[in-house]
């Protein structure tokens, strides 16, 4: 390597950090005493091959292959089937400044160098109880835990109250992760069909009387992907249900921040008694800060905070005293404002243009997410608009046994453009025609 930076006029370092990057892509090896060697032509070819080959376009038919559409390059157009804000509508500078923020003086150190908390950071966890207050669920810090994202901490509740084997009630439609999920632990699902104003509590009677479930998963505000939310009726009617049935309730709010404070939360009512909250904000932060957490009865908390250790041992400590700086700051807060301004007026154009192209909606726009009608099997046309670079969410996902369905979700963030409305009503009509 002497004789190379010799040769090229360049010091030493440059040429070790070039081999090392040759080394990392696979196009060279290493050999003791020997030095660098170039590796073999089809060594080589197969290394590049990795590096080169684009993600193969999946088909948007199973929980997966949508969340892998979740992973687009820079500049890709807006996805209508993903369930993230687009990234211009995030605020960097906030984030960057929270983290400088948490990592100044001795603060890097003391994030980085051990593991943090087993419960989570307790800035945070006490930030945290305070932000549950403005939406009327009374914790303290000491029954709060920090996970890696809200699904993390789904996973964390329903590993710790359940085993292999054991049903749970789930909304229908819902969210197909958490269908995904909870069938990869080896639990029975039984769906309950969700209304306006929230499940029919008469088909869950009947399911618990036949399968005496010991949990229900459930998001009680701006639920996907309908956007409707529990009536106050309906969520004392429900609460009433699983006292009597010693049923324990999940509450996702991941959707907090893009809602009213006022609309009911099941874990204030019940005073977190049967009630689990989850939460998280990577839907208004950033995808990326993978920084949720659970509010518990307090008898609970240490056995969660065992699962979650045998998962991940603990959370990173400075995303999450960042995260605690923008909630005690007030700047998670104004951002959030910031963002439903903008939602509210993206969600307008959104119906209008849906509307102008002849489709209608299957429940009140609310919230990020449209329960479209396209009047044709959606899977069909998720295909068909995926060649166009197009991915839909088409209803089948939502259906704890997929099956055919003329419903579809849209984020009202990435709908805005009548370009992909008019692709929409075409590939349509030529589904259509035959």
């Amino acid at each position: 390597m002497r004789d190379s930076a010799q040769r090229h006029g360049l010091s030493p370092s440059t040429v070790v950090a070039a081999y090392d990057r040759l080394l990392a892509a696979g196009l060279v090896e290493a050999r003791r005493q020997r030095g660098f060697f170039v590796r073999g032509a089809a060594d080589a070819t197969g290394a590049t091959a990795r590096l080169a080959a684009p993600a193969r376009a999946l088909l948007p038919i199973s929980a997966t292959t949508l969340i892998r559409g979740m992973f687009q390059p820079a500049g890709t157009q807006p996805m209508p089937g993903l369930g993230t804000l687009p990234a211009d509508w995030l605020d960097l500078p906030l984030l960057a400044a929270a983290l400088r923020k948490a990592g100044a003086g001795e603060g890097l150190g003391e994030c980085s160098l051990r593991y943090g908390e087993p419960a989570g950071e307790s800035r945070l966890r006490q930030a945290l109880a305070h932000k549950l207050a403005d939406v009327g669920v009374t914790a303290s810090a000491q029954q709060i835990v920090t996970t890696v994202g809200a699904t993390q901490a789904l996973d964390v509740i329903t590993r710790t109250l359940l085993r292999a084997g054991d049903s749970v009630l789930v909304d229908e439609p819902g969210w197909a992760v958490e269908y995904a999920r909870l069938a990869a632990l080896g639990l029975r699902v039984l769906p309950v069909p969700r209304g306006e104003d929230g499940p029919d509590l008469a088909v869950m009677q009947r399911l618990i009387e036949a399968h005496q479930p010991r949990l229900y998963v459930t998001v009680s505000v701006l639920h996907n992907p309908t956007g409707a939310s529990l009536s106050l009726q309906r969520a004392h009617q429900l609460l009433q249900l699983a006292d009597a049935n010693a049923l324990h309730i999940v509450e996702d709010d991941t959707y907090a921040h893009l809602a009213a404070p006022h609309l009911p939360r099941l874990a204030a009512l019940d005073g977190l008694q049967r009630c689990f909250y989850v939460s998280g904000f990577s839907k208004i932060l950033a995808p990326n800060w993978r920084v949720g957490y659970l509010a518990a009865p307090l008898p609970w908390v240490e056995r969660l905070v065992d699962t979650k250790l045998l998962s991940t041992l603990t959370t990173p400590a400075l995303t999450e005293r960042a995260l605690a700086h923008c909630l005690e700051q007030g700047l998670l807060r104004r951002h959030a404002e910031r963002v439903m301004l903008r939602l509210d007026a993206a969600r307008t154009r959104t119906v209008q243009a849906a509307q102008r192209h002849g489709f209608g909606f299957a429940a009140p726009p609310r919230g990020l997410f449209g329960w479209v009608d396209a009047g044709i099997d959606t899977e069909r046309l998720a295909e068909a608009m995926l060649e166009q670079g197009w991915l839909l969410a088409p209803g089948a996902l939502f259906h704890a046994t997929p099956r055919p369905s003329t419903l579809m979700r849209i984020n009202f963030a990435t709908t805005q453009d009548n370009a992909f409305w008019r692709d929409l009503r075409r590939t349509c009509g030529h589904i259509s025609r035959g």
